[in-house]
């Protein structure tokens, strides 16, 4: 990151700007920096963060709510309405609770808030007229429907001995191996199939409906046409071919479907009692939802700067994404 970065007229077109560049994983950096290494990874998988959150999710869930993996092994309603109900009762506690605090009861008004605007009400771009509404019925009744989906298919797999599985005292190295392979596996496939959805013909279909949302909010994360749900959903087809745990399958929806609830928060920081508390947005997709043709995947892998797709939070690179969108629609 350049210690004199200047964000220029870009810090201007925002509420809330960082101020510095968007930060990047160091494990790619060159000469390497050990120490932002440890720190990246400390404040990912050592810390309070939403990738901890959704291991202890995932873990806490698979205990207490769902069967044995042999119980599985055919459809039947009993163990399939649980595993909807480990998908939608998250997604109800943390998109509904987050947007209660910052949106119903502007518990900390619209300090650190990227977009000032309102979530958008009477507004016919929106199903239902209102972003809320909308957001909220694509999430659940296509999002955690279709995510629903291909877990039941996976675990089906796993019960039947058609696809690879384990348990955790037969490899616990491979059970804690597992968590970070999962992350780079959904940031690369995210990034590709988010590019799929940019060209031209597929984003009027399909990924134009997520993008209505510019001013994003907790129920936007996963509010996205059947068309993308589907391709988004594509990458549980990993525990196909990869050994892994049902909570491994877990953790994977959760970290797809309920980390964007947080990334899509429209704040950076969590503020309680007039401190910030905790990191909350994530700036690096805000810039996509204002900027669109940047920024396809995530900050933990370096897939943008290595496929010239990357936005800083500059006035520079807002120049050259305009660009880069004008010779993509003409």
């Amino acid at each position: 990151m350049p210690a004199d970065f200047d964000a220029g007229g870009e810090a201007a077109r925002w509420h809330y700007h960082p101020g510095r560049a968007v930060a990047s994983n160091p494990l790619f950096s060159w000469p390497p920096e050990p120490r932002a290494v440890v720190k990246w990874y400390a404040a990912y998988w050592l810390a309070l963060s939403t990738t901890t959150v959704t291991v202890i999710l995932s873990v806490a869930i698979w205990f207490a709510l769902l069967p044995a993996l042999g119980e599985m092994q055919t459809f039947a309603p009993g163990w399939m309405v649980r595993v909807w109900l480990a998908n939608l009762l998250p997604m109800l506690i943390c998109a509904g609770g987050l947007h209660m605090w910052l949106y119903h009861w502007r518990a900390q008004d619209k300090r650190t808030k990227y977009d000032p605007r309102d979530l958008a009400r009477d507004n016919g771009i929106f199903t239902f007229r209102n972003q809320v509404a909308d957001n909220v019925f694509w999430s659940l009744a296509s999002g955690v429907t279709q995510w629903t989906i291909a877990q039941w298919l996976v675990f089906w797999a796993m019960a039947n001995g058609w696809a690879p599985s384990f348990l955790f005292p037969e490899n616990p190295v491979w059970f804690v191996l597992m968590f970070p392979l999962l992350v780079i596996w959904s940031s690369f496939h995210f990034y590709w199939v988010h590019r799929l959805l940019h060209v031209p013909a597929l984003y009027k279909i399909a990924h134009a409906l997520h993008h209505r949302n510019v001013n994003v909010g907790p129920w936007s994360g996963i509010s996205m046409h059947p068309v993308e749900h589907f391709l988004f959903y594509t990458n549980f087809l990993i525990h196909l071919v990869v050994p892994s745990h049902p909570i491994h399958v877990l953790f994977h929806g959760y970290m797809q479907s309920v980390h964007p609830v947080f990334s899509h928060s429209g704040f950076d920081q969590l503020v309680v009692r007039e401190r910030e508390r905790a990191k909350m947005g994530d700036f690096f997709h805000q810039l996509h939802h204002r900027y669109f043709e940047c920024n396809y995947g995530t900050v933990e892998m370096p897939w943008d700067r290595w496929f010239g797709s990357f936005h800083d939070g500059s006035e520079q690179a807002t120049a050259e994404t305009r660009a880069r969108k004008k010779q993509m629609y003409t």
